[in-house]
């Protein structure tokens, strides 16, 4: 064992990113082990799991997995956290091309902050009437890497995020895959509060960059915002997110936040 990792955090979602260029880890193998060192209080514990590997399109390729294991095709802040994990080992420069399941996105790294060129949203469905328990409530839905179902509230401190959260992730309206859930409350037109009930982790995690993008990008397709947006997470740590608008199509996706280096270590046996 004894395989190096950095633990990272963007915004409040924290990451264990490995250079599986260096230590591989068998296929197979991957999915026990992420959701084994994401254990809190028993492993390192993480909202995922990134590997670095190379790549002969970009400068180099990344997958990422949730905590349960689970792998998905983009994370906004793991995107960020991992360019500058690549910058800082003399993978890539400063700017940077990223080889991703979602496509190749692009990233600028300036200290401790990143600002990603994120792929173009698909799937915008607006004013969906998602029955619950009996209660028909409205959301918005859009694929921003990842599926973000968006409920707007009043009070964003108030609502039954976990109930509510869980049940929309598992929906049958987002049958087989699932949603992301995230709860908006408008603060000003370039400003907006976010909580994300995050599939794959099953909670709500600290911050959620393809939910803020989700977020912001509803906002504004409904008009109550306009671009740039700056999206206050629940780690109390902002987000910029801009992107260009023409009617119900986006582009020049941006997301921009910090990329923090919380230690470097080394995994033993008994972490898993």
């Amino acid at each position: 064992m004894n395989i190096p990792f950095w633990k990272m955090s963007g915004s409040g979602n924290d990451f264990v990113i490995i250079d599986f260029t260096k230590h591989p880890i068998d296929y197979e193998k991957i999915p026990d082990f992420v959701s084994k060192v994401c254990r809190r209080g028993l492993s390192v514990g993480a909202d995922g799991v990134i590997f670095v590997e190379q790549s002969k399109i970009a400068d180099y390729a990344w997958h990422y997995y949730n905590a349960d294991g689970g792998e998905v095709a983009m994370c906004g802040n793991g995107s960020r956290c991992v360019a500058r994990f690549a910058y800082e080992n003399k993978i890539a420069k400063a700017q940077q091309s990223i080889e991703t399941l979602a496509g190749i996105i692009h990233a600028e790294v300036s200290g401790n902050r990143v600002r990603v060129q994120l792929p173009d949203p698909t799937d915008l469905r607006l004013h969906l009437k998602i029955e619950i328990e009996g209660v028909v409530h409205e959301g918005h839905f859009v694929n921003t890497g990842v599926p973000h179902v968006v409920y707007f509230v009043d009070d964003i401190e108030k609502c039954d995020l976990v109930k509510l959260g869980r049940a929309t992730r598992y929906h049958p309206l987002f049958a087989p895959s699932g949603t992301n859930t995230n709860f908006v409350q408008i603060i000003n037109r370039n400003q907006i509060k976010i909580r994300t009930y995050e599939r794959g982790v099953e909670d709500e995690t600290l911050a959620c960059g393809t939910g803020s993008v989700a977020a912001a990008m509803i906002a504004t397709a409904l008009g109550k915002t306009t671009p740039p947006l700056q999206v206050m997470t629940q780690s109390q740590i902002m987000l910029c997110v801009d992107f260009k608008q023409n009617a119900a199509t986006f582009s020049k996706v941006y997301l921009e936040g910090d990329a923090r280096i919380i230690y470097k270590g080394a995994l033993s046996e008994e972490a898993l």
